[in-house]
């Protein structure tokens, strides 16, 4: 199986639109969020991955089928050192059992290293084992808030 990580040409972005509609309906789930008046989401940020330099947005790809996308912030504030947010992670379901998510993943943390951040709402307890299988492999750490949000923090080098 065949599976690359490419960034979002900006004349791509109506895909990713698309697949960011189907993950947030997916994730509805646990959100309970409802479609607006035109039945979209409607995610407020993706236009800031073309205008913001510190966001960069990816497709995931098997066999030269999107399968998902990858939203990773770099962040640099007064408080802390330059950090990466994985911000949004989308496997479209067909490819979830096939290692495609924790291969992109990796292939994402090694190509951005340095210090990580990746969280976690309690209701999605299936992402929540995803992230820590795949995370394990680094040396983290990880917390919880008082909403249950779980964050994972870990560092990363590429090879």
């Amino acid at each position: 199986m065949n599976m690359i990580v490419e960034q979002v040409a900006y004349e791509n972005k109506a895909a990713l639109r698309h697949l960011i509609e189907l993950y947030l309906y997916d994730f509805s789930e646990f959100t309970h969020d409802d479609v607006n008046e035109f039945g979209l989401y409607d995610y407020k940020y993706v236009d800031h991955y073309w205008s913001e330099p510190d966001r960069f947005p990816f497709f995931i790809k098997v066999e030269d089928k999107l399968a998902g996308f990858a939203l990773i912030r770099s962040i640099k504030d007064e408080d802390t050192d330059h950090y990466h947010s994985m911000a949004e992670f989308f496997i479209m379901k067909k490819y979830r059992q096939r290692d495609v998510g924790r291969k992109a993943a990796i292939s994402l943390f090694e190509k951005f290293s340095g210090r990580w951040e990746v969280s976690v709402i309690k209701e999605n307890k299936s992402a929540y084992s995803s992230w820590r299988k795949t995370i394990g492999k680094y040396l983290y750490t990880e917390k919880k808030n008082e909403d249950g949000v779980t964050t994972f923090f870990f560092y990363t080098q590429n090879h």
